[in-house]
């Protein structure tokens, strides 16, 4: 398969896995909700969700190895601007592969986010894992451990995306911050 071809498929890949993992979210129902996490834990840490839009490029790279050409991996950047309860931006690197039955393949990728979340600024990373077997999509996409900056110190959590028919991006993050 060339070059091109093979990026395609892998992003429309990506793009399939995103589009089964998470429920519907209605637009109406966008905005952060706040969960006690554990009363004996009011004060210290709470639960909480932020969800709305994303937008993401997606620029297929040229494999920077030999090893990686010659084991066919794509490589593309990730550049994300969040909206909603998280006002952010992200940078990020995505390496992928296909299997050898149509419909199969895989990727992981990191990306750095940079912005608000619940009024507090800072940065912090994210790690993501998918794969498609035949079809059927799993993905996890999670807070680095300790990769929280600024006011978003001590941030955990894991991260939904959900892609509508016609390409409109859509996350929810479910979260915990110290107080």
């Amino acid at each position: 398969m060339k070059y091109k071809a093979r990026k395609a498929l892998m992003i429309r890949v990506v793009a399939a896995a995103a589009l089964c993992v998470a429920p519907a979210i209605p637009p109406d129902k966008m905005s952060a909700q706040s969960a006690q996490s554990d009363p004996a834990q009011q004060g210290k840490i709470m639960t909480k969700k932020a969800s709305c839009t994303f937008d993401v490029k997606v620029i297929p790279q040229k494999p920077d190895n030999k090893e990686a050409e010659a084991g066919n991996f794509q490589r593309m950047s990730l550049d994300k601007q969040f909206h909603g309860d998280l006002a952010a931006t992200s940078k990020g690197e995505m390496i992928g592969v296909m299997g050898e039955v149509k419909g199969s393949g895989g990727y992981v990728a990191m990306e750095r986010v940079t912005g608000t979340l619940d009024g507090r600024k800072g940065t912090f990373a994210l790690q993501h894992s998918g794969t498609m077997t035949i079809g059927v999509p799993k993905m996890t996409v999670t807070v680095v451990p300790d990769s929280g900056t600024g006011e978003l110190t001590g941030l955990t959590g894991s991260l939904t995306i959900r892609i509508e028919a016609g390409g409109k991006h859509f996350y929810e993050f479910e979260y915990t911050l110290p107080q």
